[in-house]
């Protein structure tokens, strides 16, 4: 087979209004190896897969294919050449099934083809690979995680050589992770390049065979896996060395904030999405929630928030019967709401800054009459912006304009400056990189020290166990068990994770 080189791209640049995204970047990938592409966000990694899976034009620089020079006119001519990739924001029709989704754009496919023998293959791709999906599921009923596996059978389907994957892990937990890599690995032995963009070092050293390290739009190194480690990486990824800053911990007397007694409810498909949960969250603790995206976590916090009204139980906050009170008065209470989908739920896209963090305020005291007043909100914005550090071009453009790290922190600031006494917060980095991802988390910990409640949902167990003081596992959408960060192992978390709870240390092989 020989380790023939897959993608050569030579020089590219590509510069948008204001910002050069890349700058004269080099990358070879060889047939046979997972090649990692590490940077923080906003080096430009994005940017140039996009040129390479023909999405946009690069304006300098050569790109070759199987030792072919190509010029991709759109996606489809990259398809053609046996470029496939799982982007981080999924391309899936909502309305349509899995498997319509699964062959749509497919050369071979047509929707007159044998609907069983589609179902069929794409559930030998799924059982082969360990991605769970139902083919006739429709795409608007499934989670994050479950959409994400869709995309990965999708290319799997079409037979792609060349396989690009955003963030792959994001959504899997530890076993579903290695199996992934058990995946991607068989893939390289077979003959396949593997790309995969990331931010993780961990995942590096996990997969990769060798890492190309891009900052600021270059491309700064690519470095064989063995010869390199975490501290170098993130040198090379940030320009200065990083100091894992870890504030001490205040205790605090449990007092429970909220306290869910033997909740259940459905989730949008009226199936059970939560069965029989106690749970208590106390001021000035982070209670960390592990599982598997779609096990009930969005249940949870709609719960939580007064979103999601509940079929059995009681919700207690701060002692007082909340059942069935509208998500206004959750509010009141201090309750607060960090959504995953920043910019479906947590904020409005063509508003401006100043107009979402009004959104808060048209409620509060000092906003009463018919008319709201703009002067102070303005004020505060501009306060919100300054402390939080949130990077955007002004405070009332578009906030669809901003980057994710700082619409997130333009969130949290928001959702903070309200004095939350607890504050729900779904994947709060997901998809941030090493800065923002610090930032966001030592904001989580500043209202944990001040007394508040946090509730995490992260799918990164190392997150998890670095700032939860307690931790509990949802597997469909019940509670698999409490555990202590203290004693808690990744292998212990990720067997509850999958349903399995009588694990033995020491007994995984």
């Amino acid at each position: 087979m020989g380790h023939r080189i897959m993608v050569k791209m030579v020089g590219i640049t590509k510069k948008f209004p204001g910002v050069t995204a890349n700058k004269d970047v080099n990358l070879e990938v060889r047939a046979g190896e997972i090649h990692a592409l590490l940077g923080e966000n906003g080096a430009g990694k994005s940017t140039l897969m996009n040129i390479l899976t023909g999405l946009y034009k690069a304006d300098k620089g050569q790109i070759f294919i199987k030792g072919n020079p190509v010029n991709f006119k759109s996606p489809k001519d990259a398809i053609a050449s046996g470029i496939g990739m799982i982007h981080q924001h999924f391309r899936l029709v909502g309305p349509l099934t899995v498997a319509e989704n699964v062959i749509l754009g497919s050369t071979t496919s047509s929707f007159w083809l044998n609907k069983a023998k589609i179902n069929k293959t794409i559930q030998e791709i799924s059982k082969q690979y360990g991605l769970e999906v139902d083919p006739k599921a429709k795409i608007w009923q499934l989670s994050v995680g479950e959409q994400q596996r869709v995309e990965i059978v999708k290319i799997l389907y079409r037979g792609s050589d060349i396989l690009i994957l955003d963030e792959p892990t994001a959504v899997l937990t530890p076993q579903e992770s290695r199996d992934l890599f058990t995946t991607l690995r068989k893939m390289a032995d077979s003959g396949k390049a593997v790309i995969v963009i990331t931010h993780k070092m961990q995942e590096v050293l996990d997969m990769a065979d060798r890492v190309t390290v891009l900052r600021s739009g270059q491309s700064i190194a690519t470095l064989e896996k063995n010869r390199t480690n975490k501290e170098e990486l993130a040198q090379l990824m940030v320009g200065h060395d990083i100091l894992e800053d870890r504030s001490q911990k205040i205790a605090h007397k449990p007092t429970p904030i909220i306290k869910l007694e033997n909740i259940r409810a459905l989730n949008d498909k009226g199936l059970p999405g939560l069965t029989d949960i106690n749970l208590q969250i106390n001021a000035g603790e982070i209670l960390g929630v592990a599982g598997v995206a779609g096990n009930g976590q969005r249940e949870l916090v709609e719960v939580i928030t007064g979103l999601r009204s509940i079929t059995q139980g009681r919700i207690l906050i701060d002692g007082q019967d909340f059942t069935g009170f509208p998500p206004k008065k959750f509010i009141a209470a201090g309750i607060s709401h960090v959504p995953e989908d920043r910019l479906g739920m947590g904020l409005v896209p063509n508003l401006s800054a100043v107009d979402n963090v009004m959104l808060k305020k048209y409620n509060d005291k000092g906003q009463k009459g018919w008319f709201l007043k703009y002067a102070p909100v303005r004020k505060e914005t501009e306060t919100m912006v300054e402390a939080f550090n949130v990077k955007l071009s002004s405070i009332d453009s578009p906030v669809k304009l901003m980057s994710g790290g700082n619409l997130q922190k333009l969130l949290l600031a928001r959702e903070i400056s309200t004095n939350p006494r607890l504050i729900a917060a779904v994947y709060p980095v997901r998809g941030l990189d090493i800065g923002a991802t610090e930032s966001v988390r030592s904001l989580l910990l500043a209202q944990r020290n001040a007394g508040a409640g946090v509730l995490l949902i992260s799918e990164d167990l190392d997150e998890i166990l670095h700032l939860s003081d307690r931790i509990i596992v949802l597997f469909e959408g019940k509670i698999m068990g409490e555990e202590s960060p203290l004693n808690a192992t990744k292998e212990r978390l990720g067997f509850l994770m999958t349903g399995i709870d009588n694990f033995q240390e020491g007994q995984a092989s």
